[in-house]
Formats: structure tokens, C-alpha cells, sequence
């Protein structure tokens, strides 16, 4: 979803500045980027977010390269792979908290600081699964930290009143990614059940991308929440499925 959004933001005439969790990773997203849009405005360096130095570096890395930053998106987040709770192991769990949740408030208070002291801004944080309060067996760790989200995102808008900052977050509905079909890894089986309902209700990155980066860029609201799905859009994709030969997976599943 990261790089999709890059591509839309690139496609719209902003500079976009990257980050991967690690160096080849940043290097691929910035190798696809340049072939696409050139280098003019786009740089890119690894980060880890569970690691506040390497987040302050990313912000000042911005800012070097571009002077000032409008938008800052905190879109890094990990699953555990499916399993009862007491089934995940201790240091998975952990990664995925911190990755997904301490990771997005290190985030937040670098991009903060650095709108407040610039005078303008604004702060995104992804939502996902759990963040409606929503529950699903084997994927709690992951629904904890975006049910947790859910609530710092509201919190970090309600502190911002009467700044010059606006908060918000981004809900791209589900979409058809790594994170999605690494979970039905060695079980082609389930993964063909359940790609029925996947290409009712979900989108490929590249669809929501364009629509959600339009609604950021227009955003002036603090606290609002940019939801690609709505309930009349999923309704209407149930009463439409029976004659609809729409199919995410067009090479069928791995």
C-alpha cells in the first residue's frame, strides 16, 4: 500500500520521500519510482520504525532533500501469521506491536514536532483489520494494535485543536497484498475458498491509491478518517457478485 500510495502521490505532482525496512527493500521501491516518475522528486532511505533515532532521521532526511513537509504517513505494519493467541510466539508479537503500534507513535511525535515548529502539517495513520473494533480469530496481536490505533489516532486529533497540525487516518477497506496471501501460505486450499469473498469485498492497492490520495491532498479537517469502503459500496458488491466476473487473482492463487 506504501508504494502504491507514493506512485498516486508521484502521479499527482508531489515529491515523495520513501522508506523500506531495509536498504534493498528501499532501493527496489526506488528503482520502480524512478522508472516511473524520474528522481526529481523522490529520495528514499531505510528506516526502522520501532527506533525513534531512525525515524527522527527520516524526518530530517525530508526536510533536507525537500525543505519543508505537508505530509507525513505512518503506513509500516506487520501481521502475525494465523494462530490462537496463546499459539503466536512471544518475539512475533512483539515485532508486530512494536512495528505497528510504538512504531506509528514514534512516528507521530517526530512529525509533531517538526509541523509545529514549521508551522503547518499533517499527521496519517493506517488503519486495518481491528481498527472498527471488529474481531477475527487468529489475527488478534494484529487487531489489537489497530484496535489501539484507532484510539492514539483520535487522541493525537483531540491535541491538536487549535494548532496548525490536523491528524487523521487513512482506511483503505481490504486489500489483496503480501500480508493477506502470506497468511494462506502452504494452504492453497483455504486460500481458493476464500477467494470468493476476497474479490467481493477487497481492492488492489493500485485501485484504492489514486482515490485516497486525492481525498489526503484535499483534506483540511483535523481528525478526519479518508475510508475508501463504504457500507453501500460493499452491499452493492454482494447484490452484484452473482454477475460479476470480477477476479484480483487473474493468475489464480499461489
Amino acid at each position: 500500500m506504501g508504494l502504491a500510495l507514493a506512485d498516486a502521490f508521484l502521479s499527482l505532482g508531489c515529491s515523495v520521500m520513501l522508506c523500506g525496512r531495509s536498504q534493498e527493500s528501499t532501493e527496489a521501491a526506488m528503482a520502480q519510482m524512478v522508472q516511473r516518475h524520474g528522481s526529481e522528486r523522490l529520495a528514499g532511505i531505510p528506516c526502522d520504525v520501532r527506533r525513534v533515532q531512525q525515524v527522527q532521521v527520516l524526518w530530517e532526511s525530508a526536510r533536507t532533500r525537500f525543505g519543508q513537509i505537508e505530509i507525513w504517513i505512518n503506513n509500516a505494519g506487520l501481521s502475525n501469521q494465523q494462530a490462537i493467541i496463546w499459539r503466536v510466539p512471544p518475539a512475533e508479537m512483539a515485532t508486530v506491536i512494536e512495528t505497528n503500534l510504538v512504531g506509528v507513535l514514534y512516528g507521530s511525535q517526530v512529525a509533531v514536532n517538526g509541523m509545529l515548529a514549521q508551522g503547518h502539517g499533517a499527521v496519517y495513520n493506517m488503519y486495518g483489520m481491528g481498527s472498527d473494533g471488529r474481531m477475527h480469530t487468529g489475527l488478534v496481536p494484529y487487531g489489537t494494535t489497530k484496535y489501539a490505533l484507532s484510539y492514539f489516532t483520535r487522541g493525537l486529533a483531540k491535541e491538536l485543536e487549535g494548532s496548525p497540525v490536523i491528524a487523521g487516518a487513512i482506511r483503505p477497506g481490504m486489500l489483496i497484498t503480501d500480508m493477506i496471501t502470506s497468511q494462506y501460505e502452504g494452504r492453497s486450499d483455504e486460500l481458493e475458498k476464500a477467494r470468493r469473498i476476497f474479490n467481493i469485498i477487497a481492492e488492489k492497492p493500485e485501485t484504492v491509491a489514486p482515490w485516497l490520495a486525492k481525498k489526503v491532498l484535499e483534506n483540511r479537517r483535523n481528525g478526519a478518517c479518508i475510508s475508501y469502503t463504504s457500507s453501500w459500496k460493499l452491499a452493492w458488491r454482494f447484490l452484484s457478485a452473482p454477475f460479476s466476473r470480477r477476479d484480483l487473482f487473474p493468475n489464480g492463487p499461489d
